[in-house]
């Protein structure tokens, strides 16, 4: 068991080893990284569909308060 460990600690101590370890490391970083950037523009993305269909019904309301006004208008009209 002892001879293992020994393994252990020398394989961890030598340069490769670390190397390779923070090459996995930044890996892993660069990965979050890159999930989190595409997570906010897929967010971002759906904000913009939300904006968009929060104007056209704007828009919507907007025609139908105008063609209100004009009934109105016409019912007045039509009452002199």
């Amino acid at each position: 068991m002892q001879q293992a460990i020994e393994a252990y600690r020398s394989i961890t101590a030598s340069k490769e080893f670390q190397e390779i370890e923070r090459l996995r490391s930044k890996a892993r970083h660069d990965e979050a990284q890159a999930l989190h950037h595409a997570r906010l523009m897929e967010s971002k993305k759906w904000q913009s569909v939300i904006a968009k269909l929060i104007a056209d019904n704007d828009m919507l309301i907007a025609d139908k308060d105008k063609l209100i006004a004009e009934l109105r208008a016409r019912l007045e009209g039509d009452k002199t």
